[in-house]
C-alpha cells in the first residue's frame, strides 16, 4: 500500500462543543501491525513526534466537508477533523478511506451513522424504509415537506436519512424555486411552509447540506425564506440589510477571488446564526454544532489565507501609517486592522500566536504609534482596541518594543506615552477610554505577569525604564495642578499663608509612605513634603472634616508604625508649629517617640568604647550622609523637575483648561496601583538579597 504526506492541522471536538487545534503535521495511510488495518498517521512537522494514529473502521462514518476539510467520530463525545492545505491532498486520503470502506469517492459521507439507543429498532424497520420518501417539490406539497422535515429532527437515524435524500435529488434548490415562486404571488401561508422547512433542514446539521445552502446563488434565498418567521406579523428584512446596509469594503483590493467569496460566506453565515436563527432550546442545542464548526474553520482559512498574503498586508501598514493617506480611508483601514485581531479570537492559542507575530513583524506596534495620537477619535478608538488586543496578547512583546524606542525616537512620542496622555486627556465625560487604557497600563506594570523564570531581568530593566522615560508624563497633571494652584490661589490672609492640598496628592502621598521604604522617605525629607501638608493641616484650624481626619490618619500611621527617618524629621522642623494640638494625642505622641530614640542612641554611644567599631559605625552614617547629600543628586532631581514643568506646560495647557478631577483620579489609581506593584516587587528583591551570602554575612557582622 503506498504512502501518501500531505499537510494538515489535527484538531479535536472539546466538551464546550470547541475545535481545539492539536498541531500541524502530515499525513499519510500505511498498514500498522499493532492496529491490524489500514490507518491514518499523522506526524508534526516540528519534531516527527505522532499526532494521530487512527485505524480506518469500515463502520466508522467520514464526513468531507469544504473540499479540504474530513471529519469522523471514534468514540462517543470524541469528533476528529484534518484540516488539508491542498485539496489534492484531502481527495487522495478520501478516496483511500473510500477503498477500505468499499465506497464511491464521489460520496461526501461514507455510512449512515447509527444511534445505539435507535440500533435494535432500526434492525427491525424492513429494507424498503432504509430511505426516506420525498414528496414531489410543488407548491401544493409545501405543508406536507414542513411537517415531514420537522418530524425527523427527534431521530438521528431518520435525520441521516432525509438528508442523503435532500442531496441526492437535489431538492434544496427546487425548494429555494418555489420560494421565489410564493414570494412572487405573495403566497404567506407556503413561505412560512418554506420557513419551516429551511429552518428544519438547517437542524438537520449536515456540512453537504451547508455547502449547497451558502453556496452564492443558494444563500439569500435561503435568508429570503428565514424571513416569514409564522410567528411574526410582518416578515425582517435581512436581505435588504445584507444587501444595502451591511456594506463590504475592500480597504485594500483582494485579488484574491476565493478569499473575498469566503469572507462573504462567513459573514452572512455567521449572520444567520447569530441575528436570523432562534435560540436554541436544551433539546436543539446541539443541532446546529455542525454549523459553528463551519464558521470557526472559514474563519481559520481567512486569517490564514491573509497572513500567508504580506504585499496585501504591508500595504495595509504602509497606507495606515502614510501622512498621505486621507482621514476616510485612514478611518476604514485602523477599522479593518481591528476586525482582523477580533478574528483571530477565535483561533487557538498556536494559531493566535503565529498570528500577532506576523502583526509584529509587519509593524503593527509602530503604527499604533503614529495612529493613536492622531485627532479623529473613531481612529484611536479602534487602535486603543487594537492596543488592548496586542496587551491581552503578549504584555512582554509589548514591553520589549517600547524599552528600544528611546533609542530611535524622542520621549514625547513613545508609545506607553501616547498611551499615558490619551488616557490622560479622554473627552468622554464617563471617561470609558481612560478606564480601559488604565487596565492596559495596569497591566504593562505589574510584575506579576514579567518573565522571571530565570533572573528578574525584564522586572529590572522595564521598571527603570518606566521611571526614567514615563514617570514624568504620568505624574504631569498632578504637578500641573499644583503649580497652577501655586500661581492662582497662594494667598496670605493676615499672616497665615493658605497653602491648599489636592485630596487625591494627600491620598498618594499616604500610600507612599505606607510602603515604609526608606527611599522614599528620604525624597519625602529632602524635599520637605510635609511642609504643604502641615500648612493644610493649621489652615484648616478646628473644623473637624474629611481633610483633618485624613492628616491625622498620617501621622498617627507614622507614629504607630514608628518609622524613625519621618518622626525625627517632622519633631525637629515642626513640632514648635504641632504642639499646640491637643485634641488628638497624635503629635505628643510623636515626640514621645522621638525622645525615646533619642534616649536609645545616647545609651547605645555610652555603652560602647572609642574603638574601631563606633569610628566604622560613624563612618558608614558619612557614608550615607555624603551620597544622600551628594550635589549630582539635586542636579538631577532640578532637571527632571525642569523637565516636568516644560512637559505639562505645552503638553497639558487645554487640560488644566478644563480642570477635571476624574482625569486626577484615574492618574492617581494608576499610581497608586504602581506603587503597590514596586512595593511587592521591592519585596521580593529583598527577600532574595537576604539569601545571598554577602547579606547573611553583614547581617552576622
Amino acid at each position: 500500500m503506498s504512502d501518501t504526506r500531505r499537510r494538515v492541522k489535527v484538531y479535536t471536538l472539546n466538551e464546550d462543543r470547541q475545535w481545539d487545534d492539536r498541531g500541524t503535521g502530515h499525513v499519510s495511510s500505511t498498514f500498522v501491525e499493532r492496529l491490524k488495518g489500514i490507518s491514518l498517521l499523522v506526524r508534526a512537522e516540528s519534531d516527527g513526534s505522532l499526532l494521530l494514529e487512527s485505524k480506518i473502521s469500515p463502520n466508522t462514518a467520514y464526513q468531507k466537508q469544504q473540499d479540504t476539510l474530513i471529519v469522523w467520530s471514534e468514540a462517543d463525545n470524541y469528533d476528529l477533523a484534518l484540516s488539508f492545505q491542498e485539496k489534492a491532498g484531502c481527495d487522495e486520503i478520501w478516496e483511500k478511506i473510500c477503498q477500505v470502506q468499499g465506497k464511491d469517492p464521489a460520496v461526501d459521507i461514507t455510512q449512515d451513522p447509527i444511534d445505539e439507543s435507535e440500533e435494535e429498532r432500526f434492525e427491525e424497520i424492513p429494507e424498503t424504509s432504509h430511505l426516506v420518501e420525498l414528496p414531489p417539490c410543488e407548491l401544493g406539497r409545501l405543508e406536507e415537506i414542513a411537517d415531514l422535515v420537522t418530524s425527523v429532527l427527534s431521530s438521528p437515524i431518520r435525520r441521516e436519512k432525509l438528508a442523503l435524500a435532500l442531496m441526492s435529488e437535489g431538492y434544496i434548490k427546487k425548494l429555494l424555486g418555489l420560494f421565489r415562486v410564493c414570494e412572487d404571488l405573495d403566497n404567506r401561508e407556503g413561505l412560512h411552509h418554506l420557513y419551516e422547512i429551511v429552518r428544519g433542514v438547517l437542524f438537520l446539521n449536515k456540512a453537504a447540506l451547508f455547502e449547497v445552502m451558502f453556496s452564492d446563488d443558494c444563500i439569500m434565498d435561503v435568508v429570503g425564506c428565514l424571513e416569514y418567521d409564522p410567528s411574526l406579523v410582518q416578515p425582517k428584512r435581512h436581505r435588504e440589510f445584507l444587501t444595502k446596509t451591511a456594506k463590504f469594503k475592500e480597504v485594500i483590493p483582494i485579488t484574491d477571488s476565493e478569499l473575498r467569496q469566503k469572507i462573504h460566506q462567513t459573514y452572512r453565515v455567521q449572520y444567520i446564526q447569530d441575528i436570523i436563527l432562534p435560540t436554541p432550546s436544551v433539546f436543539e442545542e446541539n443541532f446546529l454544532s455542525t454549523l459553528t464548526s463551519f464558521i470557526f474553520f472559514n474563519k481559520v482559512e481567512i486569517v490564514s489565507m491573509l497572513q500567508e498574503d504580506e504585499k496585501f498586508l504591508t500595504e495595509v501598514f504602509a497606507q495606515l501609517t502614510d501622512e498621505a493617506t486621507d482621514d476616510s480611508k485612514r478611518r476604514e483601514l485602523v477599522n479593518f486592522v481591528k476586525e482582523f485581531c477580533a478574528f483571530s479570537q477565535t483561533l487557538q492559542p498556536q494559531n493566535r500566536d503565529a498570528f500577532f507575530k506576523t502583526l509584529a513583524n509587519l509593524g503593527i506596534l509602530p503604527a499604533l504609534e503614529i495612529v493613536m495620537g492622531m485627532d479623529d477619535l473613531q481612529v484611536r478608538a479602534a487602535a486603543t482596541d487594537i492596543f488592548s488586543y496586542l496587551v491581552e496578547f503578549s504584555p512582554s512583546m509589548v514591553r520589549e518594543f517600547v524599552m528600544q524606542e528611546p533609542q530611535q525616537t524622542d520621549d514625547d512620542v513613545l508609545l506607553i506615552n501616547v498611551v499615558i496622555k490619551q488616557m490622560i486627556c479622554d473627552s468622554d465625560p464617563e471617561l470609558g477610554g481612560a478606564v480601559q487604557l488604565m487596565g492596559l497600563l495596569r497591566t504593562l506594570i505589574d510584575p506579576e505577569n514579567m518573565l522571571a523564570s530565570t533572573n528578574k531581568t525584564e522586572k529590572t530593566e522595564f521598571l527603570s525604564f518606566f521611571y526614567k522615560y514615563c514617570m514624568h508624563v504620568l505624574t504631569a497633571p498632578l504637578l500641573a495642578n499644583t503649580a497652577h494652584d501655586k500661581s492662582s490661589k497662594d494667598v496670605q490672609e493676615g499672616s497665615t499663608k493658605i497653602n491648599p492640598v489636592c485630596p487625591g496628592a494627600l491620598r498618594f502621598m499616604r500610600r507612599i509612605i505606607g510602603l515604609k521604604d526608606e527611599y522614599y522617605n528620604r525624597y519625602i525629607i529632602k524635599g520637605n513634603l510635609f511642609e504643604p501638608v502641615i500648612n493644610a493641616l493649621l489652615d484648616n484650624g478646628t473644623r473637624y472634616n474629611l481633610l483633618n481626619s485624613a492628616i491625622i490618619e498620617l501621622f498617627e500611621f507614622i507614629k504607630v508604625e514608628d518609622i524613625k527617618s519621618l518622626i525625627a524629621h517632622i519633631v525637629d522642623n515642626f513640632y514648635k508649629a504641632l504642639e499646640s494640638i491637643e485634641y488628638v494625642q497624635t503629635f505628643k505622641g510623636l515626640k514621645g517617640r522621638y525622645e525615646q530614640e533619642k534616649d536609645r542612641q545616647s545609651q547605645r554611644l555610652n555603652s560602647l568604647s572609642l574603638s574601631r567599631y563606633r569610628r566604622d559605625a560613624r563612618s558608614l552614617d558619612e557614608d550615607e550622609e555624603l551620597w544622600f547629600n551628594d550635589d549630582d543628586d539635586d542636579d538631577d532631581g532640578e532637571a527632571v523637575e525642569k523637565r516636568m514643568e516644560d512637559d505639562f506646560s505645552d503638553s497639558y495647557g487645554k487640560y488644566m483648561e478644563a480642570k477635571k478631577g476624574k482625569q486626577l483620579l484615574i492618574v492617581l489609581c494608576l499610581l497608586g496601583t504602581f506603587c503597590h506593584f514596586h512595593f511587592t516587587f521591592s519585596q521580593e528583591e529583598d527577600e532574595e538579597e537576604e539569601q545571598s551570602p554577602r547579606k547573611r554575612a553583614r547581617l552576622s557582622s
